[in-house]
């Protein structure tokens, strides 16, 4: 992909040059085109690991940004399930974000105009986290155990995360791949669970988070799609997940007092050789194309899946 100075860099460029030769700093110019190229603007679907901050697996394209916690995460607050990044700019952001946090010039939990993580996911299971569900309870992996990355971009970003746990069931593996294509708000989840070692259909549940019932949520069984839609700073925020309808066995809003415990889930199993699929994923008020609630149940009820 050809990068090309918008005329904002060329200003700045302008401003840099005169400075260098009224000043004697020959720097100055330089120090503008290298911060340009440490931030490339570049629009593209992409999936980056990042050891430096506890492992976590980050992915996005050009409408939204989601990351999950890694092995090195610590087991008390956090779990598999998945987070939402915020962004109302079509380019990369990722690999921006975390090297401003890193270096401490900026957090991205503060929207310094390209969008933020105001997002709590800790144990819940976020925007479209699995569960296996026995008896009434959710049973989940801490952490993903190992990656692999089949695409990166730039259409499209195709990964792979494993997950191993035990449940009341058994010892239970779960290969997820995750796929997510320019110009969606949803990721792609193509999952085989297997039972102590052995592919097997399993009663799962897939979660949306109501942030401890902060959230309003609702559901439409003919088209197999969970939603939620919540402030946060004066902005909504729609997330949702959907499964083919026919794969829907109930679907249920259950609130419980313990933190981060109330979700809307999808009850579903997955076929005799373990397999599942289904997406979720969410849509930013502040990115300015959904707005309301309704457009948002509606984009997910006409969804191609």
């Amino acid at each position: 992909m050809k990068k090309s100075l918008n005329l904002k860099t060329s200003s700045l460029l302008v401003i840099a040059t005169s400075y260098a030769v009224l000043t004697g700093c020959a720097d100055a110019t330089s120090t503008v085109v290298q911060e340009q190229n440490t931030y490339a603007k570049e629009v593209k679907a992409y999936a980056v690991y990042v050891p430096k901050r506890q492992d976590d697996f980050a992915w996005e394209n050009d409408k939204v940004a989601f990351r999950v916690y890694g092995p090195a995460a610590p087991i008390k607050g956090h779990a598999s399930g998945v987070d939402a990044w915020l962004k109302k700019v079509d380019y990369s952001i990722i690999d921006k974000w975390y090297d401003q946090a890193f270096k401490g010039t900026a957090s991205y939990h503060t929207d310094s105009g390209e969008g933020y993580d105001p997002y709590h996911v800790g144990i819940s299971r976020g925007v479209g986290g699995s569960a296996i569900w026995v008896d009434g309870k959710d049973y989940t992996a801490h952490n993903y155990k190992s990656f692999e990355i089949q695409q990166n971009g730039p259409e499209k970003v195709v990964f792979t995360l494993q997950y191993e746990w035990q449940t009341p069931l058994g010892l239970v593996n779960e290969s997820k791949t995750i796929s997510l294509a320019m110009g969606s708000n949803l990721y792609k989840v193509n999952s085989t669970f297997k039972l102590n070692g052995k592919p097997a259909s399993l009663p799962i549940a897939i979660g949306i988070t109501t942030h401890d019932e902060k959230a309003l949520v609702a559901h439409n069984k003919q088209t197999g799609r969970i939603s939620a839609w919540e402030m946060f700073d004066g902005k909504a925020l729609g997330t949702g997940a959907i499964i083919d309808p026919s794969k829907v066995q109930d679907i249920q809003h259950i609130a419980k007092q313990a933190k981060d415990e109330s979700h809307i889930w999808i009850f579903t199993k997955s076929d005799k050789d373990g397999s599942l699929e289904y997406h979720a994923g969410f849509a930013w008020e502040a990115a300015g194309e959904i707005t309301t609630r309704t457009q948002w149940q509606n984009y997910l009820d006409t969804f191609k899946k």
